[in-house]
């Protein structure tokens, strides 16, 4: 297995570039074996997943981090149009939103996000809850027998 092939590969959808910035601050920083694919919204998310130009070289994300205010196509119908396709329904999704509300989470939990994170406001803060976030799903991912 090639290096390449061993690591964990991350959709990042979100446009803010500061937020996206920090994400790539946090895989760079914790020196996870990640390899972070980054589109800004709904749009482009579908269009990687389904291997549209330039996207059709990439593999599936193994994990999308998905932000809901976003242009064009916003994270909650991203996620529902996401899981209306077979061969894409199974890839987890967590939200990353700065969104509190609890119409918010529930409507993420009914569309199928495996899980729903509050982006936190300081920076450190931030860029460690987004490497235990993914120190955790590339665990479940990599030894599913392990899942409680």
């Amino acid at each position: 297995m090639t290096l390449e092939q061993s690591l964990f590969n991350l959709l990042l959808v979100e446009d803010e570039p500061a937020d996206a910035h920090l994400a790539h601050m946090a895989f760079a920083e914790g020196r996870l074996p990640v390899k972070l694919h980054h589109v800004r919204d709904g749009v482009e998310a579908l269009a990687f997943l389904q291997g549209e130009t330039p996207y059709a070289d990439v593999p599936h994300p193994d994990l999308i981090l998905l932000d809901l205010d976003m242009p064009r196509m916003p994270g909650l119908q991203f996620l529902q149009r996401m899981k209306s396709i077979p061969g894409l329904r199974s890839i987890p999704v967590v939200v990353l939103t700065t969104s509190e509300a609890q119409s918010d989470i529930l409507a993420s939990y009914d569309l199928g996000a495996s899980g729903f994170v509050v982006k936190p406001l300081d920076v450190d803060v931030f860029v460690e809850a987004v490497r235990k976030l993914c120190d955790y799903w590339i665990a479940l991912v990599r030894h599913p027998a392990r899942q409680g």
